[in-house]
């Protein structure tokens, strides 16, 4: 396409790339868990019901996980540079109207602002993080990354509970805003501008594939308080779909289309992405869960409840980085089967030492696994999904692949709570542990399902994987 700016001509910066990419990471999903905590204290401020409360959570995550396709497909179109920019830019103003809401209507609103930021953002900067390194480098590239943003997921919590006991819950936003507006400046002024090779948008595809996604999103979020047989629930799980399967259609006919269905031909593009849908199910279904068992069932405050899934945390952290840079040597399969065989493991492990007064040295060991094996498989999942794909399209794989994670997280939220809630509840601890150990082990038995897919990953390095998805890729003009 025409109209490439300066920056297409700009040096590749991996350092500052990777660095300015992992702010958006952090910040983004952070915002997943963070509100959670400080729910309590949102609710007395401005006076909020419990639906309110729940749209302050899910408001985010809707808007997140259905403009992942359409991010990816602006920043293919106009730039992926401008795409992450604008998107982060969006994400801090929303974080400044979150932080300085009068009611909790507009903090709503806020979080769906902050949402569609988000899913702009994120899939073009996967984009540039893959655009910036080798092939060879790539897996330790996202292992950072997903440290990063594994890391944010899971100290969400805790942070939350740290600010708003600290100082407010307003301040679970402002601390968006000097990050953001820095990391926006920045990557204004140093990261490199890219392109994608369709020449126009799939509007129509686009449009199905977002309003498919809205409505499987929806049924699931509401689904926990209105039932699985509601007539809301199951016409918008119908609607979605239905929608789906009209873009699968469509997306067989046209020129351009916004995920070429040739790349589920490629395994480790398919594999991938159902790997990645099941892994977020288990991880995200999972820390909202294990976080109503250490309040609730074990007696622990938001504060101690946070600081306690620290354990999780710091081996995403130390880990992820490390299993990135081996599965560039060695390949994506093995540690994104072994990854989730240990998230698994640990969180059937969990689900069978908790009860109401068991010490918290008892469960250090199965929440290690869980956090090993999350690291472990999130950067791999991601890096075999790009290497897929020709590089000119990792926006397609990109936007895809968080699509999907994002969409196992909301599903593992409803159903693993509609587990706690069918075998325990919020009536008694006992009843709390009762529930969170079924939602574990369905947890546990969801992970073991990503690993059983995960073993037909094609078994070469990712960097020799790369080119048999597309056999005839268009590579778009980026000259004025």
């Amino acid at each position: 396409m025409n109209g490439a700016s300066a920056s297409t001509h700009r040096p590749f910066r991996p350092g500052w790339t990777l660095a300015l990419v992992s702010v958006a990471a952090f910040l983004t999903s952070l915002d997943v868990m963070v509100v959670v905590t400080a729910l309590p204290t949102i609710q007395e401020e401005l006076n909020a019901s419990l639906a309110d409360l729940e749209w302050t959570v899910n408001a985010y995550n809707l808007a997140f996980a259905c403009l992942m396709l359409i991010g990816s497909a602006l920043g293919d179109r106009f730039g992926r540079l401008k795409s992450y920019v604008l998107g982060l830019a969006v994400f801090t103003l929303a974080s400044a109207i979150a932080a300085l809401a009068p009611s909790v209507e507009v903090l709503i609103l806020a979080r769906v602002l902050q949402g569609i930021a988000a899913g702009v953002a994120i899939p073009v900067s996967l984009t540039l993080l893959g655009d910036a390194y080798p092939p060879h480098k790539r897996g330790r590239a996202m292992g950072i990354w997903g440290s990063v943003s594994g890391a944010a997921v899971a100290a969400g919590p805790v942070a939350g509970g740290l600010i708003t006991e600290g100082l407010s819950w307003q301040w679970i936003f402002w601390l968006n805003v000097p990050l953001g507006v820095a990391a926006t400046i920045l990557a204004a002024a140093l990261m490199r501008e890219s392109f994608g090779p369709r020449p126009k948008m799939d509007i129509v595809g686009l449009g199905l594939a977002s309003l498919g996604l809205f409505g499987l999103v929806w049924a699931a979020v509401r689904a926990p308080g209105l039932g699985w047989g509601h007539a809301e629930v199951v016409v918008m799980a119908l609607g979605g779909v239905v929608l789906m399967v009209a873009f699968v259609f469509w997306e067989r006919r046209v020129e351009h289309p916004v995920l070429p269905l040739r790349y589920f031909r490629a395994r480790g593009f398919t594999i991938s992405n159902a790997s990645a849908f099941f892994m977020h199910f288990s991880l995200i279904g999972s820390l909202f869960i294990i976080s109503q068992m250490f309040q609730i069932g074990m007696g622990a405050n938001a504060l101690d409840a946070g600081l306690q899934i620290l354990a999780w945390t710091a081996m995403v952290l130390v880990v992820a980085p490390i299993a990135g840079r081996f599965s560039d040597r060695f390949g994506a399969r093995p540690f994104i089967v072994g990854g989730l065989l240990l998230m698994a493991a640990g969180l059937a492990w969990l689900g069978a030492v908790v009860g109401t007064d068991t010490g918290y040295l008892v469960l250090l060991a199965p929440l290690a696994f869980g956090g090993i094996g999350i690291a472990m498989s999130l950067p791999s999942t991601i890096n075999l999904a790009l290497s897929s794909v020709p590089m000119e399209d990792m926006g397609v794989a990109s936007g895809a692949n968080n699509a999907m994670r994002e969409l196992g997280g909301v599903f593992g939220v409803a159903f693993l709570g509609a587990m706690f809630a069918a075998n325990g509840g919020y009536a008694t601890p006992a009843a709390a542990i009762d529930g969170s150990r079924a939602a574990l082990f369905l947890g546990g038995a969801m992970a073991l399902v990503g690993m059983i897919i995960a073993l037909f990953a094609p078994g070469r390095r990712p960097a020799e994987a790369a080119a048999p998805a597309a056999p005839e890729p268009k590579v778009a003009k980026t000259g004025g």
